[in-house]
């Protein structure tokens, strides 16, 4: 059996990466002789001050997973390098999302005597900075395939590198929050939930200004404001709309994203800018329609009036017509969640692994 070597971070490690890569890693292991390398030190606390880790939900945890990456000591990342060698991996498949990373990848790929694949979360961070694509390319160069996620994260690598080999493999589905069997939804009414991180790029304020427009509809908004929650209630009340949403500010525990997204009709993603969103694809695992704006692969990712409604972003008057045209289809018979269902292949693990063996020719 062939030895793959996974880079990334995992259980007990916070966030949707974390889930992708035990995901990942639990797929290639059907197949492969698979390893996981992560982190010890992920982020240095001077620059994430929050707990990186959360050991309430152990299933994603992927049990052959060596914690030996400190990404801020060289000398560390050269033993890990080293150990990674001694494996005799045919391949190394190293997680990419923000260039914080790019110093650590550098010299660790730099160092790794196996062909290496880059699978880009994000090729350019959402918020950009001085020097991010410097750094991105810094660390691409160094990559023998990539694997993205939507044609504009393919676009912006072929910006840096013209002659990249890679392949557009979907965002795989979250599957693994399902840890129950229910599958009617578990409260009354209309109600939509937006989910995750709120950062100024992903909508909400144009989603809450929708809101206004929209009658007996209620909006669960569940995610970490990042101290700017203030904002958000000034927002609702200048809208009058205090009464239609409910908020719980903070990072969701896995065992309890289950009962948000069973408790909505769809997931919206009001996004001003993305390249994809593993948002959508939790929602897909619960067989939850998505309403989401025309940017980055959001568009490859929902089918127009089959797996959700699709609109032009930073317009609220469109947003609230899609939210519209989403409940007068719902009303109608189109059966959403079984064209999820039948739209699932292209989403699945399997197909991801298929993905990288063709890529890879492992």
């Amino acid at each position: 059996m062939k030895k793959i070597a996974l880079v990334g971070p995992v259980y007990p490690y916070k966030g949707g990466i974390a889930h992708y890569t035990g995901l990942l890693a639990k797929a290639l292991s059907r197949e492969f002789d698979t390893e996981l390398i992560s982190y010890s030190m992920q982020y240095p606390k001077i620059l994430f001050k929050k707990e990186q880790r959360d050991y309430k939900n152990d299933s994603f945890k992927f049990d052959r997973t060596k914690f030996i990456l400190n990404t801020a000591n060289p000398f560390n990342i050269l033993r890990t390098a080293r150990a990674i060698n001694s494996m005799k991996p045919e391949l190394v498949i190293i997680q990419w999302w923000h260039p914080y990373f790019a110093p650590c990848y550098a010299i660790l790929a730099g160092a790794l005597k196996a062909k290496i694949v880059f699978t880009c979360h994000n090729v350019f961070p959402h918020e950009r900075f001085p020097f991010d694509r410097a750094l991105t390319k810094l660390v691409m160069k160094k990559g023998d395939y990539f694997i993205l996620h939507s044609e504009k994260e393919a676009a912006e690598l072929l910006s840096i590198m013209p002659e990249a080999k890679y392949t557009v493999n979907m965002h795989p589905t979250y599957s693994a929050f399902n840890f129950h069997s229910a599958e009617e939804k578990s409260s009354d009414g209309k109600v939509l939930l937006f989910f995750g991180f709120v950062r100024e790029y992903k909508g909400l304020k144009i989603l809450m200004k929708a809101m206004k427009e929209l009658k007996e509809i209620k909006l669960l908004i569940v995610g970490d404001f990042g101290g700017k929650r203030e904002e958000y209630e000034t927002l609702a009340q200048e809208l009058q709309i205090e009464e239609k949403i409910e908020i719980h500010d903070g990072y969701t525990p896995d065992r309890e994203v289950e009962k948000y997204f069973r408790a909505a009709d769809a997931v919206v993603l009001p996004y001003l800018d993305a390249t994809q969103s593993g948002i959508a694809q939790i929602a897909f695992g619960f067989e939850k329609p998505v309403i989401a704006t025309r940017v980055g692969g959001l568009g490859e990712v929902v089918t127009d009036g089959e797996t959700g409604i699709l609109c032009e972003p930073s317009d609220s008057y469109l947003l609230a017509e899609a939210i519209k045209r989403f409940y007068s289809l719902k009303e109608s018979g189109t059966d959403f969640k079984a064209n999820i269902r039948a739209d699932s292949e292209r989403f699945s693990w399997e197909h991801m692994v298929k993905s990288i063996r063709e890529l890879t020719g492992v």
